[in-house]
């Protein structure tokens, strides 16, 4: 399964740096000075690989310089580029109240009491934190759930199973 890691954004400058939505934890690891990423063209199924000459954070994103892309014409022509990464090649984590995306994605959710809430369809990376977007069991809705102990406080990957604890308001429709 390929897990996406960045997004370029727009170019940023006439030298063909571009900005670099980050979608990992692990931004320093990913873009690295000569580390190599594959990158998945926007509209088209070509995957190529980049090699990283330079990055640096700027305002939440990441500004990066990749060999052979020198300048704005080149820079603009990847714009929706998608970097992505095999899970297969993911170290699995040390931690065990640490999970990848892929990992919780298609998930069952339920309360405490084992009421079925729905299914965790992705992760969602904000800057107030990570929250689990559910699709209802009842009625399809969207539900947005914090993924923070007090709220979820069991993930079981071997029983595919998410338990939360939500606060008084947190399911309701409205």
């Amino acid at each position: 399964m390929e897990l996406v890691v960045g997004r370029v954004a727009k170019s940023h400058g006439v030298r063909g740096e571009l900005v670099v939505e980050i979608r990992t934890d692990e931004p320093e690891a990913r873009f690295a000075p000569g580390s190599t990423l594959r990158g998945r063209l926007a509209r088209s199924k070509e995957v190529r690989d980049f090699t990283v000459e330079s990055a640096r954070e700027h305002s939440g994103r990441l500004l990066v310089f990749l060999a052979g892309v020198a300048d704005r014409d080149a820079a603009d022509a990847l714009r929706g580029t998608l970097f992505v990464v095999d899970s297969e090649d993911l170290p699995p984590s040390d931690d065990p109240d640490e999970y990848y995306d892929h990992e919780l994605e298609g998930l069952t959710v339920q309360l405490t009491d084992a009421t079925v809430v729905g299914t965790v369809r992705e992760v969602l990376h904000s800057a107030a934190g990570e929250l689990l977007s559910v699709q209802a069991a009842e009625d399809g809705r969207e539900i947005l759930i914090p993924f923070v102990t007090a709220i979820v406080p069991t993930v079981s990957l071997a029983d595919r199973l998410v338990v939360i604890d939500p606060p008084e308001g947190l399911l309701d429709p409205e």
